[in-house]
């Protein structure tokens, strides 16, 4: 059932935090890998040097999935290797953080590109891959659909996003390429270092959290499996949360 042997996987912001941890997942079944990055070139060395040792190819480039270009590239340097893919993960995400009243046109377009126009451009590229069906996942948050504080452009692109997974899941749905979103909780990577109330964030969420613990990229890139796995088949355009049940408290 979760057997990726001869499966092609792309994860964008694949050298760190969750977009590693669901890159590894997907290796440890089978699955050839391609990571994206754009500043941390030791860290994607050392990402491909472990997915490496799974017993799997794994290929590293640099690009901006912001710029339309550098995404044509990412497609140029995969097909140069291999004649399909059948796995896509949109998890590169950047954004400020700021009170409204600080925000610019550059800040809103920013986000936009990078967490939500991305997915666009990328999946544009990975239809014509996938002549045999495929998964396309986009790693969300909830702030998607939650007021969480400095988080305006970049929850309001998580809520684009959502919604363009939803109308990609309609089109691309009689291709047999299913498409959904991964909801994280509070996960502590280096993203959450950028918040300025990163520890009472963490606090919060722990005495709100049922099972009592933070969501991990591990807890996350299991679910991801499971989305490339047989068993997933009519999940189709949907939102899943993997918090711990933080979400549901209100």
């Amino acid at each position: 059932m979760f057997d990726l042997h001869g499966k092609v996987a792309l994860i964008t912001g694949g050298s760190r935090g969750i977009g590693r941890a669901i890159a590894l997942r997907l290796a440890e079944h089978g699955a050839d890998v391609v990571i994206n990055y754009v500043r941390h070139r030791r860290d994607a060395e050392e990402t491909v040097a472990a997915i490496e040792g799974k017993g799997v190819r794994c290929m590293a480039v640099k690009a901006n999935v912001a710029r339309e270009e550098d995404v044509t590239r990412i497609f140029d340097e995969i097909r140069t290797v291999y004649d399909h893919l059948d796995i896509l993960v949109s998890n590169a995400a950047s954004g400020v953080l700021k009170p409204v009243m600080e925000l610019t046109t550059r800040h809103w377009n920013w986000a936009m590109d990078i967490n939500a126009r991305a997915l666009l451009t990328l999946t544009q590229n990975a239809v014509p891959m996938m002549a045999k069906g495929g998964r396309i996942m986009a790693v969300s948050s909830l702030g998607a659909a939650r007021g969480v504080e400095n988080y305006t452009v970049v929850g309001a692109s998580k809520a684009a996003l959502e919604s363009l997974v939803r109308h990609l899941a309609v089109e691309f749905g009689p291709l047999g390429i299913n498409v959904n979103t991964i909801s994280a909780g509070v996960v502590d990577t280096d993203a959450l270092k950028k918040f300025p109330n990163r520890n009472e964030i963490i606090d919060v969420s722990l005495k709100r959290t049922p099972l009592g613990r933070l969501t991990t990229p591990e807890d996350v890139a299991n679910l991801a499996l499971f989305l490339c796995s047989d068993l997933s088949t009519m999940i189709q355009g949907q939102v899943i949360v993997v918090d711990g049940g933080y979400a549901i408290q209100g």
